[in-house]
């Protein structure tokens, strides 16, 4: 449930520059933009997508970290397989056999498929790319969707050479053998090549920062990198030789803009697609040339609590931090914040309260009659802080903890947006009304990247944070949520919880009413422990000048077959 963008089968920190949803949004998860039935595609100009945050520079499927790099990555690559916009895993360049037993999967791909250098695609790529995720040097976090893989374990310690559980059949098959039947194999099995001929000489723990990744990046989509500008600027050309056949435009050009800027640029025709923050939605929403395309979003707003950290020898998540031990104190800083009030002040209304992880499309939710639902209920949270020792001892209005100290949460959230710092302020306030102390870490907003990587490194000062998390079709918790998940960012998990995922994806599973089941006792678990406040769910708002055409977006992306884009000429 982790993974969305590039075909959703990839998992990423989504951020909160990206809009929220509760816009009143239908159960179609696919939106069609302006092209009418009597209109002719025309090939050749240029198309800028503008982004309002600068872009890291990770341009390869297994290494890059959120919307800013994938965005990019969406015009240069593709998967073996996809998902469509109804969330199902649909065969693209490979299609699969399944063994009776749920265990061999045999793969077939579509021979004369061109990487951007002119080589052929071939299984050795896509038998690469998982050694190189599997690999013990490898930095990234995509470990997860290899790890069913039978001999993974082994080659991940250093103990083998080979992964027993892959076999190249000839230069367009490949046969894949899993440890145990689980019920979303090929939704979780890492769909993206790398041109293996390309990254030779690189090692595993080089190529985050080699040229191939940052300066000279190759797909096998329909647009091709010509020009980077580190963090402000990419350029694509048409890819002449892409397998589904050219693209109709000539051009993308990718280019992060200030979003103070991003309304006027929309206005006047010097960006033609993008996703819109939510304090640019009012601003946008009403510009003569932009249309407004509304899809919901696999992913969801919280507040994470620091219950510890990564363990890079064990590779575990560990509990060491009791700062947050106390159910009580959590559940007082839920009912704190008016989150509503938060969402209708600065993100216009667009957002609709969650209490689980799970998004409501999806047939595992649970119903909020079933769940507590944390209303700002401060009388409570007083009650709840009081309960649990949490007093004001010396009369200035805010709490010490059990033993009598000073008590004080830091907290940490990303600058990006112009209400940004207000509407953090009006976090705090919440929680000073009720008596907590909790202060912005350092002082100030953090950039986006600088806040990552303290929150991902478990820098000692980052003790309570707002993110955002992109989600995947599947529920399946892994990836965010396991002892073993470097992502799981909060460090928190239970021996009941690790029991639930794995049995949502065993034997048992196929059978869907099951698996049902098994995940609405998790969401009852999640809900009732409150390793995090969960915020808002979300929603993808992208702005299209009326120019161009043949634009759609679903819950995946709003980057969907962009070899379709063509521009129409307005009078």
């Amino acid at each position: 449930m982790h993974k969305r963008k590039l075909g959703g089968m990839l998992m990423l920190m989504a951020f909160l520059l990206s809009a929220c949803s509760g816009l009143g949004l239908s159960n179609n998860l696919n939106t069609i933009s302006f092209s009418k039935t009597a209109d002719e595609a025309k090939a050749g100009g240029t198309v800028t997508y503008g982004y309002t945050s600068p872009f890291q520079g990770l341009f390869e499927p297994a290494f890059f970290e959120g919307d800013d790099d994938s965005n990019v990555l969406d015009f240069i690559t593709e998967a073996m397989f996809t998902v469509e916009d109804d969330l199902t895993t649909v065969p693209n360049i490979a299609s699969w056999q399944e063994s009776e037993d749920h265990t061999v999967f045999t793969f077939s791909i579509k021979p004369g498929v061109r990487w951007h250098n002119g080589d052929e695609l071939t299984v050795e790529d896509w038998k690469f790319a998982l050694e190189t995720i599997a690999s013990p040097d490898y930095t990234g976090s995509r470990y997860y969707s290899v790890e069913m893989i039978k001999g993974v374990e082994d080659y991940h310690s250093g103990k083998a050479k080979e992964i027993s559980g892959i076999k190249v059949i000839d230069p367009y098959r490949l046969r894949i053998t899993v440890n145990a039947a689980r019920v979303n194999t090929i939704d979780n099995l890492w769909p993206y090549p790398m041109n293996k001929k390309y990254y030779s000489g690189v090692a595993v723990k080089d190529m985050p920062e080699s040229d191939q990744v940052r300066k000279n990046p190759i797909g096998i989509g329909p647009f091709e990198v010509t020009q980077i500008q580190p963090g402000e600027l990419v350029e694509m050309k048409r890819f002449d030789h892409y397998h589904r056949g050219k693209a109709l435009l000539d051009a993308v050009v990718y280019k992060v803009v200030d979003p103070e800027s991003l309304s006027p640029q929309f206005k006047e025709g010097m960006i033609d697609i993008g996703t819109v923050p939510r304090d640019n939605f009012a601003a946008i929403k009403d510009l003569d040339n932009i249309e407004v395309l509304q899809s919901p979003e696999l992913s969801y707003e919280y507040i994470g609590f620091k219950f510890g950290h990564w363990d890079d020898v064990t590779q575990q998540n560990i509990m060491d931090n009791p700062k947050f031990a106390d159910k009580r104190l959590r559940k007082a800083m839920y009912y704190a914040l008016d989150r509503q009030g938060i969402i209708n002040k600065f993100s216009n209304g667009l957002g609709t309260l969650i209490e689980t992880p799970v998004p409501s499309t999806s047939w595992a939710k649970i119903a909020g009659s079933e769940i507590n639902t944390y209303p700002y209920h401060p009388e409570l949270a007083r009650s709840l802080l009081d309960e649990a020792g949490y007093v004001d001892m010396d009369g200035d209005g805010l709490r010490e903890d059990p033993k009598g100290a000073k008590f004080i949460i830091h907290y940490d959230a990303m600058n990006g947006s112009k209400t940004s710092a207000p509407r953090t302020q009006a976090i705090l306030q919440n929680w000073r009304e009720v008596g907590l102390d909790v202060q912005l870490n350092g002082g100030s907003l953090k950039e986006l990247n600088t806040f990552y990587e303290a929150v991902e490194n478990d820098d000692p000062s980052v003790e309570l944070f707002n993110g955002v998390w992109g989600l995947a079709s599947d529920p399946d918790p892994s990836g965010l949520w396991r002892s073993s998940d470097l992502w799981n960012y909060s460090r928190w998990y239970s021996t009941r919880s690790e029991e639930l995922i794995r049995e949502g994806v065993g034997t048992k599973s196929y059978d869907k009413e099951h698996r049902k089941q098994v995940y609405y006792e998790w969401q009852k678990l999640i809900n009732e422990e409150v390793p995090m406040i969960f915020f808002a769910e979300r929603a993808n708002i992208t702005a299209v000048n009326h120019r161009l055409q043949g634009v759609r977006v679903n819950a995946i992306s709003n980057i969907v077959e962009p070899q379709k884009w063509w521009i129409k000429d307005i009078d």
